[in-house]
């Protein structure tokens, strides 16, 4: 994959300052295209915004081809803006309110994915008050089943997410009597960061083939199937990369059996972090360099307020990502660093022990594969730091993507609210003096 040489990062640095997200758009297209043609046609590729909402990277991602999955009021209002169109956005989420409700209804969009009975009832209800014309909704299944190989199960156990399996197979004669909603299909999603391929596959085939019962049992059409996702990348040392082709085949192998049974179905694969996290690298300043008990540490600008994802949350074994030496990349590497940002927590380790050349104050680094998961996951108003600018890089041009939160940003939407000078003057509310 293209990176960025040293001297770059060096100029984005001065100009847009640190710590700064980079994110390469090229990277970005070399990734959704490999996948693209690996994939079989049936499929359409659905970018999930919770791994970078970033409206600029949501649009690359669309311009290549890719629909949108989106959680919230805001990611909708995110990917409308990035063009889009409603039919090719599907909203999930367990605790969607009215608002999200209501503003899928006013958009159009594809589908509503439920993740209980009472949230398609809600939907029923709020469909005939508004007295528009019946909203898609396609029925989110925790499945019996679990899988395998996943960094993170999100199916086939007690979860919040879905509708057991269990539970909407008696469930026919309720959604029956849901006369302002139209079911049009299924969807599941498992886990996530799989590697290897055939744990994806074999959740794809078991997801078609729950979809195909359920259907049956329920006398819904399969006009939608989302089988979900959840590929991961390789952020560690012996972290295999996902096999593409044979992931493919594996998949091509399912769409086929189950595309003959459902030759109208429409099939989407949604992911995040597969699309997006190779294409960021974190760039921080180092501030200072000391020793503590025979441990070298680098005292950065920017640490988890930032890259919460760096920390191995839901990780058992803290491992480090890539971390590179953005201004003595060739110099060799003598001596391990633990780099840490400006935290007064000490949490706040984004590298420990890796080897680097050299490092002095005033020298950069860049913590790679950062595309996903960043900002939007990180704690960004730990000490009032806000959060960093972002910057896409394509074809030899910066844009920037997002402004870096400013002193006055964070303080603007605090109210100072005298209580101290109210009870002194006998002012307090609700009571006396």
């Amino acid at each position: 994959m293209a990176r960025a040489r040293a001297t770059a990062y060096r100029d984005l640095a001065e100009q847009f300052g640190t710590p700064l997200y980079v994110y390469e758009a090229e990277v970005l297209e070399e990734t959704y295209r490999a996948l693209r043609r690996a994939l079989p046609e049936q499929v359409d590729v659905c970018y999930s915004l919770k791994a970078n909402p970033n409206v600029s990277v949501c649009a690359f991602l669309h311009a290549l081809g890719a629909g949108a999955e989106v959680s919230s009021y805001v990611e909708l209002r995110t990917a409308l803006r990035a063009g889009v169109a409603p039919e090719d956005i599907v909203f999930l989420g367990p605790g969607k309110d009215a608002r999200d409700l209501a503003a899928c209804l006013d958009a159009g969009i594809h589908a509503v994915v439920c993740e209980s009975l009472d949230e398609v009832a809600r939907l029923d209800r709020l469909t005939a008050e508004r007295g528009g014309r019946p909203c898609s909704v396609m029925l989110r299944v925790n499945p019996a089943f679990q899988s395998r190989g996943a960094g993170l199960a999100m199916g086939g156990k007690p979860r919040q997410f879905g509708i057991d399996e269990e539970t909407l197979q008696g469930a026919g004669s309720f959604l029956a009597g849901l006369p302002h909603v139209r079911l049009k299909g299924i969807h599941a999603y498992m886990g996530t960061r799989f590697l290897h391929h055939e744990d994806i596959v074999g959740n794809t085939g078991r997801i078609l083939q729950m979809a195909d019962r359920l259907a049956a049992r329920l006398g819904i059409p399969l006009e939608t199937v989302d089988f979900g996702g959840g590929l991961g990348i390789a952020y560690f040392d012996r972290d295999p990369d996902v096999d593409l082709a044979a992931l493919g085949r594996g998949i091509t192998e399912n769409v086929e059996r189950f595309t003959r049974r459902h030759p109208g179905c429409r099939l989407i694969m949604e992911l995040g972090r597969y699309l997006t996290a190779m294409s960021g690298t974190y760039v921080v300043q180092v501030q200072y360099v000391k020793e503590s008990m025979g441990e070298l540490f680098a005292v950065a600008n920017g640490g988890t307020n930032h890259h919460m994802a760096a920390v191995g949350v839901g990780s058992v074994l803290k491992r480090n990502f890539p971390i590179r030496h953005l201004t003595r990349s060739g110099d060799p590497a003598p001596r391990p660093y633990t780099v840490t940002g400006p935290l007064c927590t000490p949490d706040d380790v984004i590298a420990k022990r890796v080897p680097l050349p050299e490092v002095r104050p005033g020298d950069l680094l860049g913590v790679e594969r950062s595309g996903a998961y960043g900002p939007t996951a990180s704690p960004g108003l730990f000490l009032g730091h806000g959060f960093p600018a972002e910057v896409m890089t394509y074809r030899g041009e910066a844009h920037l993507v997002r402004q870096r939160d400013t002193d006055d940003d964070l303080l603007a939407k605090q109210r100072l609210v005298e209580l101290h000078t109210l009870h002194r003057t006998g002012e307090v509310p609700g009571g006396g003096p």
